[in-house]
C-alpha cells in the first residue's frame, strides 16, 4: 500500500487543525457500543441574513436508562460569531426541524409539535430573547414552509385533513388500510401568520406538493410536485413548477428529467437553480441546472461534471456557491454568470472535513457548513467568502477527547478489469504487522457513497470494530456517486455482477497488501448493503467467515413485487422488468445460492419495512435453515422500517451486529453466540 505515508501524514495535519486540542492531556479509552448510543451531532445550520448568527439543530439520542424508549431529540441553538458562543433556544424533549430566519433577520422559523399541539406547526421565536411562539396551526402536519419577502405570509405544504367520518369510523374499528388508494395528498396553503386559519383552503394545485420556495420581490412560488403521493412518484416524478402565490396558476412548467434535489432563487429572482437528473436514468440529483422562469428551459452548469452536487446556494444576483462531493471528499466552489459564460472558483479544496450542508447569509458573504471529520460527528462550520478561513464552531461531544482513535486514509485498489476504486479504512487500533480481521461496511443504494468524514454508527462498526482489533474498510464500488453520472450507471442492469465483484477484489487487495487474513473476513451493510453481504455470504461464502445483513434484498424477483419503488429499481437500477428476465434475476439473487453458504450470517430487519419488505430477510433465513448448516439468526425490529429509528433498537442491533463479528473473526466459531443480551445500560459515555 504504497500511497500510505502522504495520506496518513495528510491525515495528521487535519487532525492537528480540526480534533479536539485536550487530547494529549489525557488518557484515552476506547470506543464503546455505549459510547455511540450518546453521541449528538449538529443536523442543519442556517446563518442569519445579517451574517451576525447561525441558527442550528442538534441530534440528542435518548438516554435509555432514564428515558422511554424512542426516536432523538432535535433542539434549536444559536451560534454567535462575536462571542464564540452557542445559545440554547429550544432544548429538551423537542422535535425541531426546517429552520429558517424571517426576512429582516430579528426571528428564527422552525416546525415543531409542541404542548397541546394537535399537528406540527409553525414557531417563530425572537433572536433577542423570549418565547417561542406559534406563528401557523392547520388540522394537519405541517411538512415544509417558505416565508413570504413581505414576512407577512408563508407559503405551508400540509396534507389534507381527515376527514371526520373516518375520524369516527375508526373509533369504531373500521382502521382497514386501501392500499395505495387512501392517501391524503400534501397541499400549498398560503396564510397569514399569527392568524386563524381555520377557514383557509389549499391553492388549487394539480399532484402531491414537496418543496416549496418564495420568489423574492414576487408574488410567485416555485414548488415540486409529484402526481400522487406515492414514494416512487416522489423518487422519479417529481417536477418543478412556478406558481401565482394567490390563484395557484401554473405560470411555468420545468419538465425536469428524473430524480430532483434542491431548488433556489438567486437573490433578487431572476435566476431559479436546481439540483436534478441529467435524464431519467441518472441513478441521482447531482447536476446543477440553471432554470429559465419564464420558460422553463434549463441548462447544465458544469456539464460533463465527474462530481455530485448536493447544495447550493446565491451570493448574488448572478453568483452562487455549491457543495459537491468528489470521490470520499467535498469541495465548495463558486460559479459567476457572465453572460453565456461560467466561471468557476474554488472556495474549498477536497481536504479537511466532508461536509454534509451548506447554506449564506450576511448578504451572501457568511457560509454556514455542517461537516465531519474521521475524528467527530458533523458539527457547525463557517467560512467567510471575504478570505476567513474555515472554523470549527461547535463541539457536541467533548468526551471523544478522551476516546482513542485508529488511523483512517483512503485507499485505491483495481478490479479486474482494470477499473480504479476508491474507499476508505480505518485500521485496527493494536493491530500490529501481522494480517487479521477485516471487515467490508458497504453502502446501500447504490446510488450513494462513502466520505472520508466520520463513519461509525448503530450500523456502521467503524472505530469501535477498530478498539476491538477488527479493521473496517468501506468501498465505493462501481455504481456508487460521487464519481460523475457516467460511472454511477455502470451496474445497471448487471445486479451482483461486477458491482460486487468489486468487492471480492478489495478483499483480494488487502490479502495481498498483508493487511488481512483471508481467513477472518466479515461483511455488512443494509438495504443494498444488505443485498451485497446477503450475496457475498451465499454466492462468495468461501471467501466471508461472517456477515451481518440489514433490511437487505434476497430475492430479486419478490422484491420488485414487495416495494414501494418499482418504477425507481426499473428505471436506475434493473434497466428491465421481472417479467423480462426472471431466470437471471432469480440467478442474482442470495437465495438461489443458499445451499452453498457456509457463511455464519446474522440478519436484522424492521417488521414495517416499506422499501424491502421483512420477508427478503425472513425469504433467506428459511433457505439457509433448509439448505445450510452455517449458523443463521433473524433478528425483526417491531415497528421500525427502512433503518431503526429508536433509541434500543439502535443500541440492541450495535451490540448483536459487534459480538457477531468478535465470535466468528476472532472467537472460536461455531454455534451461534446465546440470543439474549446484556444491555448494560448504567454505562455510558465519560462527559
Amino acid at each position: 500500500m504504497n500511497a500510505r505515508p502522504p495520506i496518513l501524514a495528510l491525515l495528521g495535519l487535519l487532525g492537528a487543525l480540526f480534533a479536539p486540542t485536550s487530547l494529549a492531556a489525557t488518557i484515552p479509552s476506547l470506543l464503546t457500543p455505549q459510547d455511540i448510543a450518546q453521541l449528538q451531532s449538529v443536523t442543519s445550520a442556517v446563518a442569519s441574513p445579517d451574517g451576525s448568527h447561525v441558527a442550528f439543530t442538534r441530534m440528542v439520542p435518548r438516554d435509555l436508562a432514564e428515558e422511554e424508549d424512542g426516536g432523538t431529540w432535535t433542539e434549536l441553538w444559536v451560534y454567535d460569531p462575536a462571542t464564540a458562543t452557542e445559545r440554547p433556544f429550544v432544548t429538551g424533549k423537542v422535535g425541531v426541524s426546517s429552520v429558517a430566519w424571517t426576512p429582516d433577520g430579528r426571528q428564527i422559523a422552525f416546525l415543531a409539535k409542541r404542548g397541546d399541539d394537535a399537528y406540527r406547526s409553525l414557531y417563530l421565536i425572537p433572536i433577542d430573547g423570549g418565547e417561542a411562539r406559534r406563528a401557523v396551526s392547520l388540522k394537519s402536519d405541517i411538512a415544509a414552509y417558505s416565508l413570504a419577502p413581505d414576512g407577512k405570509r408563508v407559503a405551508v405544504v400540509a396534507t389534507d385533513p381527515e376527514p371526520k367520518s373516518v375520524k369516527e369510523a375508526r373509533k369504531k374499528g373500521f382502521s382497514q388500510e386501501v392500499y395505495e388508494e387512501d392517501w391524503a395528498y400534501a397541499r400549498l396553503w398560503v396564510v397569514s401568520l399569527f392568524s386563524d386559519n381555520a377557514d383557509a383552503r389549499p391553492l388549487p394545485i394539480e399532484g402531491d406538493v414537496h418543496q416549496v420556495v418564495w420568489r423574492p420581490r414576487s408574488e410567485q412560488i416555485a414548488i415540486s410536485v409529484t402526481p400522487t403521493p406515492a414514494v416512487d412518484d416522489t423518487y422519479v416524478r417529481q417536477r418543478v413548477r412556478i406558481v401565482d402565490a394567490s390563484s395557484g396558476e401554473v405560470i411555468t412548467r420545468v419538465e425536469n428529467p428524473g430524480k430532483l434535489g434542491q431548488i433556489a432563487w438567486s437573490v433578487y429572482g431572476y435566476h431559479l437553480a436546481m439540483i436534478a437528473a441529467e435524464d431519467e436514468h441518472d441513478p441521482s440529483a447531482g447536476r446543477l441546472m440553471l432554470v429559465n422562469a419564464e420558460t422553463g428551459q434549463f441548462t447544465d452548469l458544469i456539464p460533463g461534471y465527474e462530481g455530485e452536487v448536493e447544495a447550493v446556494a446565491w451570493t448574488g444576483a448572478d453568483r452562487l456557491v455549491f457543495l459537491a462531493s468528489e470521490g470520499v471528499q467535498t469541495v465548495v466552489e463558486e460559479i459567476r454568470l457572465t453572460g453565456l459564460e461560467v466561471q468557476r472558483e474554488q472556495v474549498l479544496g477536497p481536504r479537511g472535513p466532508v461536509f454534509r450542508s451548506l447554506t449564506l447569509g450576511g448578504q451572501g458573504t457568511v457560509l454556514a457548513l455542517t461537516g465531519s471529520t474521521p475524528w467527530h460527528p458533523s458539527e457547525l462550520f463557517t467560512l467567510s467568502t471575504g478570505g476567513d478561513s474555515l472554523q470549527r464552531r461547535t463541539d457536541s461531544n467533548p468526551w471523544l477527547a478522551h476516546k482513542q482513535m485508529a488511523t483512517q486514509e483512503v485507499v485505491t485498489w483495481k478490479a479486474r478489469d482494470g477499473l480504479e476504486l476508491q474507499g476508505v479504512l480505518i485500521h485496527r487500533l493494536e493491530g500490529g504487522s501481522e494480517a487479521g480481521p477485516l471487515i467490508l461496511a458497504v453502502h446501500g443504494g447504490p446510488e450513494s457513497h462513502v466520505q472520508n468524514g466520520w463513519l461509525t454508527s448503530y450500523s456502521l462498526p467503524g472505530q469501535v470494530a477498530a478498539a476491538r482489533g477488527m479493521a473496517v474498510f468501506y468501498p465505493n464500488y462501481r455504481g456508487s456517486t460521487g464519481r460523475g453520472v457516467a460511472f454511477s450507471k455502470l451496474g445497471q442492469g448487471d445486479p451482483a455482477g461486477k458491482e460486487f465483484d468489486d468487492l471480492v477484489d478489495a478483499v483480494d487487495f488487502f490479502i495481498g497488501a498483508g493487511l488481512a487474513d483471508a481467513k477472518r473476513i466479515g461483511i455488512t451493510g443494509g438495504s443494498y448493503g444488505g443485498y451485497a453481504t446477503g450475496w457475498c455470504s451465499t454466492r462468495y461464502s468461501d471467501r466471508f467467515a461472517a456477515g451481518v445483513m440489514f433490511v437487505g434484498i434476497s430475492d430479486k424477483v419478490s422484491k420488485v413485487g414487495t416495494t414501494d419503488i418499482p418504477d425507481e429499481e426499473y428505471l436506475v437500477h434493473a434497466l428491465h422488468r421481472p417479467w423480462e428476465m426472471w431466470d437471471f434475476l432469480l440467478e442474482r439473487s442470495p437465495i438461489y445460492h443458499a445451499g452453498k453458504s457456509r457463511t455464519p450470517l446474522l440478519i436484522l430487519h424492521g417488521k414495517a419495512d416499506p422499501r424491502v419488505n421483512p420477508g427478503q430477510s425472513m425469504e433467506l433465513y428459511r433457505h439457509l435453515k433448509l439448505r445450510s448448516e452455517a449458523p443463521v439468526r433473524l433478528v425483526l425490529y417491531p415497528g421500525e422500517g427502512h433503518g431503526n429509528r429508536r433509541a434500543a433498537s439502535r443500541y440492541d442491533y450495535n451490540l448483536r451486529m459487534l459480538r457477531w463479528f468478535e465470535q466468528y473473526l476472532k472467537g472460536a466459531g461455531g454455534g451461534a453466540p446465546a440470543w439474549e443480551l446484556d444491555y448494560d445500560l448504567q454505562e455510558g459515555a465519560e462527559k
